[in-house]
């Protein structure tokens, strides 16, 4: 899976080089306006990736609480994190009655793990600390850092499309010649692209996940249960109030589920990632 995400970070990169490539051929300059295109996503994407704790609890309600409000979750939190080998996240609570969780913060000293009311009051203690296990593995994984990095590619990529464009109707010469046109097809489609390759990286990202809580937790079955229960009430109840923009945090998109096409999805199937728990937990010599 590290490879994976290795090989589509890479290929987000090479986009990006086509990209500034195609501009440059219609502008004479491009390394200027790659500079340009990269600053603008860095300032946007850098500032999400540093307050993306504050962002997040506040676009979610998400209320932190401490070990006195909440001791059996801090409890399980604490345990998990030892075993994960990280220092223990903040904690925090969602007020929702549809299960669910997320983690946020850029690297593991600035965590948050935050669960809905709606898992603490609806699950086993071993199916809480499981998805703990997948919100402590993301942290671990530095994927807010991973996602972000991609993000800031990905916006870069889509600044100098927009540049392109313009200068492709507003002023590039020879814009009738074969070679102009494909530029330009390329320009139109590199974006698209670029969310293509982000959103396979988020899926990554959470089969990486469910498999770092299966070797933290020791607990792959009650994840694949956890999954299961989480998806069939999201199912019912999507948390229809929620950010859009927070939706690939979620350990279930809180939206839609996985009633969208795989390709379009920040995450995969629910029915393949228990499937693959499953595989995990007979390797691991777990018998359902």
């Amino acid at each position: 899976m590290i490879l994976r995400i290795a090989a589509l970070m890479t290929a987000l990169t090479a986009l990006f080089a086509v990209i500034g490539f195609a501009v440059g051929w219609f502008l004479g300059d491009p390394l200027l306006y790659t500079i340009i295109a990269v600053a603008l996503a860095a300032v946007f994407n850098v500032a999400a990736y540093l307050y993306s704790d504050k962002f997040v609890l506040a676009a979610t309600g998400a209320k932190l609480v401490n070990p006195s409000e909440a001791p059996k979750l801090h409890a399980i939190v604490d345990r998990v994190a030892r075993n994960a080998g990280i220092p223990k996240p903040r904690v925090a609570i969602i007020n929702k009655s549809v299960p669910n969780a997320f983690a946020t913060g850029r690297g593991p000293s600035r965590a948050v793990v935050a669960v809905t009311r709606g898992l603490l009051n609806n699950f086993t203690e071993n199916e809480i600390e499981a998805v703990i296990g997948h919100e402590i593995a993301h942290i671990k994984h530095r994927d807010t850092f991973i996602m972000t990095l991609a993000a800031t590619i990905a916006g870069a990529i889509g600044y100098l499309a927009f540049i392109g464009r313009f200068a492709f109707f507003f002023g590039a010469r020879d814009r009738d010649s074969g070679a102009s046109l494909l530029l330009l097809l390329a320009l139109i489609l590199a974006p698209i692209a670029a969310l293509f390759v982000q959103l396979a990286i988020s899926r990554a990202n959470e089969y990486r996940a469910d498999e770092g809580s299966a070797y933290i937790t020791k607990k792959p079955l009650s994840l694949a249960k956890a999954l299961s229960k989480i998806e069939m009430m999201v199912r019912r109840r999507p948390m229809l109030e929620t950010s859009p923009s927070t939706a690939p945090l979620w350990i279930v998109n809180p939206i839609r589920g996985d009633a969208i096409a795989e390709l379009f999805s920040t995450h995969p199937p629910t029915e393949k990632r228990i499937s693959r728990l499953k595989r995990i937990a007979a390797k691991m010599g777990f018998i359902e």
